[in-house]
């Protein structure tokens, strides 16, 4: 469903299709990107921020084809709107490549989970969180466990030699 334009062909003619379609550089959807109706998924660029569509809008897949996907808004003001998501030219912000790529693709990525950072401004009815390494940031295990609309809907993971406790990094300097 993508595909790779732009890039200077006297170098990337170097490198084998399949070498250039494996790679997954941060804030690029993968080449290949595999939906199916009922998926949950997280736009990763603004599209348009008047009508909802900004980088972190989770949305279900309605209906897909080659060219756009159509979508329900899952949160905020457009909740429950439909709308329509095209094919975009994207690159990425930073490569260590020795070229510049843009990827023609659809700007989303399956959101089944997320990191805590990307769930900030989130709502969700349930939430599972995978504490097996803690959490390394200040404030970032309250983000994990505020998300969720109701406490007895969240799941906690942790290490198999903790049993009900976790470390909660706090700069007390922040809090002042």
């Amino acid at each position: 469903m993508s595909e790779d334009d732009g890039m200077d062909r006297s170098i990337t003619n170097r490198y084998p299709n399949e070498y250039l379609n494996s790679l997954d550089p941060t804030g690029l959807p993968p080449f290949k990107l595999e939906l199916k109706v009922g998926s949950p998924i997280i736009l990763l660029r603004n599209i348009a921020p008047k009508d909802g569509l900004c980088n972190g809008t989770r949305m279900m897949v309605v209906r897909c084809s080659s060219r756009i996907i159509e979508v329900k808004i899952l949160k905020g003001e457009q909740f429950d709107k439909l709308t329509f998501i095209p094919r975009i030219s994207l690159s990425p912000s930073s490569s260590d490549f020795p070229f510049h790529m843009t990827r023609r693709q659809f700007p989303v990525r399956l959101a089944y989970a997320m990191t805590i950072n990307k769930s900030q401004g989130q709502s969700v009815k349930f939430v599972g969180v995978d504490l097996r390494t803690p959490v390394f940031s200040h404030g970032q295990l309250y983000v994990a466990l505020s998300r969720c609309t109701s406490f007895d809907r969240i799941t906690v993971l942790l290490p198999q030699e903790e049993t009900d406790s976790t470390t909660n990094i706090v700069y007390p300097e922040v809090l002042l």
